[in-house]
């Protein structure tokens, strides 16, 4: 089980360590891949496993299709991590990948399946606030000018022509996943929240974050890093501290 669990296309593994007490499945932003987590493993405790989610559409997934819609996607991600969910885990999510581990967390619930220990969610407005800018329907020309504002796609990349057609149709389609989603009112999660913000990002202003509070029954702390929407890379290392202090209760027997 545990070869195969590790060959599924959904999530990028290191090697086998047998010292592993929990996992932390990781859900990328707009656009982005697993590649994207490939130093966390170095830089968290040994015991906690880092475990890149992988979207169909991109990377070593790139000839399958992009899911366009969140609950056709949580639906698939469901079945595809079960095998994983042996040991006690979390779920990160940065930007839509935050809706993500969010909606994937409630469906876990709703089929009575094991539960995160602790939900990370990371330069994302609060599930119930919806874009009040949507992206996904604009012409070329206007799509492309908008991603400028959200600083994470390379310069090199926003001038090739090659690379942005084969970039844009995965980013339309992540844009869609987050813009047509509709929150559906619920019972609170009973697990704990940690939300992560950048103190220059435009996308996810602290109000937005702190409403993430409403969404747990558990503790919930907000915590803010210097940066713009991608304070995930400029301030990789203070996160996974955050990250860690956190998971390495649990991994303890104190969380």
């Amino acid at each position: 089980m545990e070869s195969k669990s590790r060959n599924n296309p959904w999530v990028i593994l290191g090697k086998r360590n047998s010292k592993t007490r929990l996992r932390l499945f990781c859900f990328p932003y707009a656009g982005g891949g697993a590649s994207i987590f490939r130093q966390w493993q170095e830089n968290v405790p040994e015991r906690l496993e880092i475990c890149p989610v992988q979207l169909p559409g991109r990377e070593n997934r790139i000839a399958e299709p992009s899911f366009t819609r969140l609950s056709l996607l949580v639906d698939a991600m469901t079945e595809a991590l079960d095998p994983y969910f042996d040991l006690p885990f979390a779920f990160f999510g940065h930007s839509i990948g935050a809706r993500i581990a969010f909606e994937l967390t409630r469906e876990l619930r709703r089929k009575n399946a094991f539960q995160p220990v602790h939900l990370f969610v990371s330069g994302s407005r609060a599930p119930h606030i919806p874009e009040p800018r949507p992206l996904h329907l604009l012409p070329e020309h206007d799509f492309v000018r908008e991603l400028r504002r959200f600083s994470g796609t390379p310069e090199a990349v926003m001038r090739s022509r090659d690379l942005m057609e084969m970039y844009l149709p995965i980013l339309r389609a992540d844009f869609a996943v987050d813009e047509t989603y509709v929150y559906s009112e619920d019972n609170p999660l009973d697990c704990p929240i940690s939300a992560f913000g950048g103190s220059e990002d435009k996308e996810a202003n602290r109000e937005e974050l702190d409403a993430w509070r409403q969404h747990t029954l558990s503790s919930f702390t907000l915590q803010m890093f210097q940066g713009d929407h991608f304070f995930l890379k400029s301030s990789q290392s203070l996160l996974l501290d955050s990250i860690s202090e956190v998971l390495l209760r649990y991994m303890e027997g104190t969380g």
